[in-house]
């Protein structure tokens, strides 16, 4: 049961993430890897407020394997990153490169904080 949560979980996350990195390529031209950087930050921040937002409510660990395996981890493109960046080295685009790795890196922690954040922040509110 937990492999076919996680695996329903992954095509949702995988499909997710086809959609914004899609709108990615339609407004930038690919120019710079932002799908990647909107998705890696995005599934930050979730991860953030649902952590802190599951510290506070209890859910089942079924539930948590199919949001944070399952769609989180289909949503999120470490790989992708990693190959992005390995082609803007290779094409002689180190600054684009350093520039996306540092804001996808420190982006990613800011965010995880700031979702987090928000957690309290929404659990405070609906007391």
């Amino acid at each position: 049961m937990k492999i076919i949560l996680i695996g329903i979980g992954g095509a949702i996350g995988a499909v997710a993430r086809y959609i914004v990195c899609g709108l990615d390529y339609k407004f930038s031209n690919g120019i710079f890897p932002l799908g990647t950087l909107v998705v890696n930050l995005s599934g930050s921040l979730i991860i953030g407020f649902l952590w802190g937002l599951f510290e506070q409510v209890v859910i089942s660990s079924h539930l948590r394997m199919f949001i944070f395996m399952g769609i989180l981890g289909g949503y999120t493109t470490f790989s992708t990153f990693a190959l992005e960046n390995f082609n803007l080295f290779r094409d002689g685009e180190k600054n684009i490169a350093f520039f996306n790795i540092i804001l996808s890196n420190l982006g990613g922690i800011i965010f995880v904080f700031i979702g987090y954040a928000l957690s309290r922040i929404f659990i405070n509110f609906m007391k």
